[in-house]
Parts: structure tokens; C-alpha cells; sequence
């Protein structure tokens, strides 16, 4: 079982930062826009693990951010993750490159458009509606998602 954060930055002009994730082979992700973030480290909290993983990965500080949901990922394929979901609207610094893939600032309307996990799209939908804190399983069987429960109900996917 492993722990990770992930945030989706947004500036003033309507936009969110986004990783295309297209430089790593055997990537999980690969081919799929997401947001920043990346695995929690050795007596480290979701917020630490944010703050570093963001600055590792952008170049930027951030300085406004709030916790929005814990995402439970259940795989045949991989081993159960726990996801602290974040956005943040706050930051300093400048962008710089990540080997993970390409940064890109999208429009906010582009975002719901673009090749992403399916259970993505439910809780950046969670997210745009300002959804109050939840909690949500996303089951998946390889790359297909087979049940969703958004705070132990189950949703129609």
C-alpha cells in the first residue's frame, strides 16, 4: 500500500498547470495529462510531501493550498494506493522543466477534454463543482474502471 499527494495548480488567468506525462517508458501514467505530485517519503505528511513534490517537479513554492479529498485506487494489476487530492491557487517562483513529462498551463474549460485516467474525471468534476472534502474508491481492472464510490456510496460510471 503506498501513499501519494497530487495537486492541481491554478493561476489567475483561468488555467491549470498540467503534467503530459510522455518522457518516462513503462510509465502507468504515460500518454495522460495529470497533476503534480508524487509519493510520500519516510515520516512525511501528505502536506510536506506536497510542498517538496510540487517544488521538485515545477520550480515553484507554494504558498496557498488546500486538502480536497483522499482518493483510494484499488488495482488487479497494481498495489493499493492512497491518493491526498489537493488544489492550490497560490505560489512563487518560476516554472521550470520536469523529467516526468511536459508542464503545460491549460484552460480550465480544456482540462475535462483532455486523455486522462476515467476516474480522473470524477473527481475533477468533484473538484470544478467545489465538492467538499471526500472520500472516493476507484476500482479498476487493468486500464478500466469498474467501480466508483464517492464517501461509500456507489456511483453510476
Amino acid at each position: 500500500m503506498r501513499n501519494t499527494t497530487l495537486c492541481y495548480i491554478h493561476n489567475h488567468r483561468g488555467q491549470t498547470l498540467l503534467l503530459h506525462r510522455i518522457k518516462k517508458e513503462n510509465d502507468l501514467n504515460r500518454d495522460k495529462w495529470i497533476g503534480v505530485g508524487g509519493k510520500l517519503e519516510e515520516k512525511e505528511s501528505p502536506e510536506e510531501c506536497l510542498v517538496r513534490e510540487v517544488r521538485e517537479e515545477t520550480g515553484l513554492t507554494l504558498t496557498r493550498y488546500r486538502y480536497r479529498g483522499l482518493v483510494t485506487f484499488v488495482s488487479d494489476e497494481w498495489e493499493t494506493e492512497y491518493m491526498h487530492l489537493y488544489t492550490a491557487d497560490g505560489f512563487t517562483g518560476t516554472l521550470q522543466a520536469c523529467d516526468e513529462g511536459v508542464l503545460e498551463w491549460v484552460d480550465d474549460a480544456r482540462v475535462p477534454t483532455l486523455p486522462t485516467w476515467e476516474g480522473d474525471r470524477l473527481f475533477l468534476k468533484l473538484l470544478a463543482e467545489e465538492a467538499p472534502f471526500f472520500s472516493l474508491k476507484l476500482c479498476y481492472e487493468g486500464d478500466t474502471l469498474v467501480e466508483a464510490k464517492l464517501n461509500g456510496e456507489k456511483m453510476t460510471i
